[in-house]
């Protein structure tokens, strides 16, 4: 049975280290954006660092797409920063960030994925 339970509102999302970032709903638009953005400048892969740098590049883009706010993040002189598409990739490039990112954002819509291939 497939539980309707993702969030449907924009929401803060707790990173850890401090860091909380404001995300749209993840929605079947939302991640077809960012796989359809990745896709126009990608190459087929055959090892498995290209691999891990495409899905590096998927995660960032679709975090450049969910992400309109944050907490916690500073520029290189310590002031809050401003979300830009840059800083959420550098962010992004914090394994930390990005896994804690992939597990709380995307990781409710993986397991409704798995739930109805069950």
């Amino acid at each position: 049975m497939i539980r309707l339970e993702l969030k449907r509102e924009p929401h803060w999302l707790d990173l850890g280290h401090g860091v909380r970032v404001h995300v749209r709903p993840c929605t079947t638009a939302l991640v077809m954006a960012a796989r359809a953005a990745l896709a126009r400048g990608s190459e087929p892969v055959m090892d498995e660092a290209a691999l891990g740098a495409r899905t590096a590049a998927f995660l960032k883009t679709l975090a450049r797409l969910a992400i309109d706010d944050w907490e916690g993040v500073g520029d290189a002189q310590g002031q809050p920063a401003t979300v830009t598409p840059e800083g959420v990739e550098a962010l992004m490039d914090l394994w930390p960030i990005a896994e804690s990112f992939e597990r709380h954002y995307l990781g409710p819509a993986l397991l409704l994925d798995a739930e109805k291939n069950a």
